[in-house]
């Protein structure tokens, strides 16, 4: 009964504000999703980042463990997601790159805050980092044949991780005053995230649900399965393996959705798979907490 509690205590908040988002809309009011996400990626997520990483007072040591374990969990997602592709004869530029990459800001960062703390959203600050910059390298590359390194070197999101890690390795804090004014941007974050997610999903036009549905199951289970296997692997500890796990293994990302759009990709394909995989999290990410708590 405590665990049922908790886990309610962790996932209720991230789904309520979504569920807002979306009835948002449905009742007829405006949305500027494009300025909210521009907001977000450009000013209060990199501020929640950086504050995060700084403010931390996790071992760099075990940042470190965590930043390998993201890479190869990521990088082996990428591997055996591309095999089930080809074997199930689906569109590689269309499909790869949504089962690959997972809502890692909108839900990942949340969940982690909520079920481990400040301790918990520094380690998946730097989870979410690795995926953007995959993200934005091979993920663009992958759907519209030209990644750029420029462009992620411009992000401010990459930045200010890389700024972040600075300050925690060397145990640097910025003034007060700008610390508390940074901290007050980074905080509207989480809640601009999920709101957005909800947004996004309301307006969604989904496509071929059925095999969406088979297709977010598969990923769902690649993802847990990848991910807790490398982080045993590397013999990361209780918080940052639970916190890889459920980073990687997070639903479509609503941005795998803009790309297919913009590129000329399925994208009412990737719309059912974002929408089949965020309703899948429901179910699925109060029981992967109740076996990592």
């Amino acid at each position: 009964m405590n665990l049922a509690l908790t886990v309610l205590e962790i996932t209720a908040p991230v789904f309520a504000l979504a569920v807002i988002g979306y009835v948002w809309v449905r009742t007829g009011h405006d949305y500027n999703i494009e300025f909210v996400t521009r907001l977000a990626m450009t000013l209060s997520v990199p501020c929640l980042i950086f504050t995060a990483l700084m403010k931390t007072k996790v071992d760099p040591a075990a940042l470190t463990a965590l930043s390998m374990g993201a890479m190869a969990a990521y990088g082996a997602v990428t591997i055996v997601a591309f095999a089930m592709v080809k074997l199930m004869r689906l569109e590689v530029r269309t499909y790869l790159a949504p089962i690959i990459f997972g809502n890692t800001g909108n839900i990942g960062l949340p969940l982690a805050m909520f079920a481990y703390g400040d301790e918990g959203l520094g380690y998946a600050v730097v989870v979410f980092a690795i995926m953007a910059i995959w993200s934005f390298t091979f993920g663009i590359w992958l759907v519209s044949g030209g990644g750029s390194l420029t462009k992620v070197v411009k992000e401010p999101l990459v930045a200010a991780t890389i700024l972040g890690g600075i300050f925690l390795w060397q145990g640097w804090e910025t003034p007060r005053v700008i610390t508390n004014t940074l901290t007050l941007i980074g905080q509207m974050a989480i809640p601009l995230m999920l709101i957005t997610l909800g947004v996004a999903v309301a307006r969604l036009t989904p496509g071929r649900i059925g095999q969406a549905i088979w297709i977010s199951v598969l990923k769902l289970a690649i993802c847990v399965g990848v991910a807790w296997g490398i982080g045993i692997w590397l013999e990361l500890g209780p918080i940052p393996l639970a916190v890889l796990v459920l980073q990687v293994s997070t639903p479509v990302a609503v941005t795998s959705y803009l790309l297919a759009t913009k590129y000329g990709a399925d994208s009412d394909a990737v719309a059912g798979l974002v929408v089949v995989s965020t309703l899948l999290s429901v179910l699925a990410i109060p029981l992967l907490l109740a076996v990592l708590l």
